[in-house]
């Protein structure tokens, strides 16, 4: 998404999301969707349909994207900025070329976008950004130019937030078991190829290091869930349900579950660890205890605040730890990726 300096000003606030159903007849078209020009079998769709199923047939994500622009309107106010806010999503209404089309029709000239990833990979970064160069040709003349806030797994207000979470989370244990607690920090697997490429993993590691220390946990580690894809393709390892095991053959517990790959507690957190993460630590005799999602948090919504006014030169980047912020701009190639063979559910 190249801008020059002949941009005009950024007149809106764009958040990007992926979309989920808002109801049962939706999960199949948006599983299409989801998975259009890969060769997913039919079973497979019905199989992950359920999941949604499960939960009525709507996913969260949905009015945790709504909820986040109520409160961020908030937020964006109190500090005087009065900028309209648009949402668009990847793979479910609003999506992205609609959104677009409604900028358009209300004069939006530029954009400053907003992803609900933290991290940088292909799927969590580089993907929206082409996603929003898709929309914008679909749309064609007087499309929006659209910038985006820079990857955040960083931020002060981030990270205070997960470690909040993480907290009300410990909070739930006696104080023997917060003594002993272990810290299991998720995020979603990706191809080993697709982390090749990219500070994914590194970046992971980096965050879990920071909210465990900021906590003084005994132990924590970073594992993945959500894998899809055919089982000859590697992707990161080890799998959240697979290392519950090796923890049990340990004796290691209580165990403390911390999503910090995702930002609201949509299917993906919901099924795979409130469900299967949760029965395989049961059947072990492990105890599990999941953390929530940032969400709302404040100190989450006050970070996106800062991005937002970081864009529009009116912040300075914050950071914790070594690592500098990122440039908002990637920089050509930037978490490249081309699968190995199409991904699947």
């Amino acid at each position: 998404m190249p801008t020059d300096p002949s941009t005009p000003p950024v007149d809106a606030i764009l958040l990007v999301s992926f979309g989920g159903p808002e109801g049962p007849d939706d999960v199949l078209p948006f599983l299409e969707n989801v998975t259009r020009g890969k060769p997913v079998p039919r079973e497979r769709l019905l199989a992950v349909a359920e999941h949604y199923q499960h939960f009525g047939g709507k996913s969260p994500i949905n009015d945790h994207c709504r909820a986040l622009i109520a409160a961020l309107r908030v937020e964006l106010d109190a500090h005087g900025v009065s900028l309209p806010m648009y949402w668009g999503n990847r793979n479910w209404h609003p999506l992205l070329p609609d959104t677009l089309r409604a900028m358009r029709a209300d004069g939006v000239q530029r954009a400053l976008a907003v992803f609900t990833s933290a991290f940088s990979s292909y799927s969590g970064c580089r993907q929206y950004q082409e996603n929003v160069a898709a929309a914008q040709a679909e749309v064609g003349e007087g499309a929006p130019v659209v910038d985006k806030v820079r990857p955040f797994y960083n931020h002060p207000g981030f990270l205070g937030a997960v470690v909040e979470r993480t907290r009300e989370a410990l909070a739930t244990l006696n104080d023997d078991e917060r003594g002993r607690a272990h810290l299991l920090f998720t995020a979603h697997s990706i191809p080993t190829a697709m982390a090749a490429t990219c500070a994914y993993e590194a970046q992971l590691v980096s965050a879990a290091g920071m909210v465990a220390r900021a906590l003084d946990a005994a132990s924590h580690e970073v594992v993945y869930q959500s894998r899809s894809g055919p089982p000859q393709v590697p992707w990161l390892e080890p799998d959240v349900c697979d290392h519950l095991e090796a923890l049990a053959a340990r004796g290691v517990g209580p165990v403390v579950v911390v999503p910090i790959g995702f930002l609201s507690d949509h299917v993906e957190v919901l099924w795979d660890l409130d469900e299967e993460a949760r029965l395989a630590a049961e059947r072990l005799g492990v105890r599990f205890v999941r953390a929530a999602t940032v969400g709302t948090h404040p100190l989450f919504v006050s970070a996106l605040r800062e991005l937002i006014q970081e864009g529009l030169g009116q912040a300075t980047p914050r950071v914790l730890g070594d690592a500098p912020a990122l440039p908002a701009r990637c920089p050509p190639g930037c978490c490249a990726y081309a699968p190995q063979r199409p991904a699947r559910l």
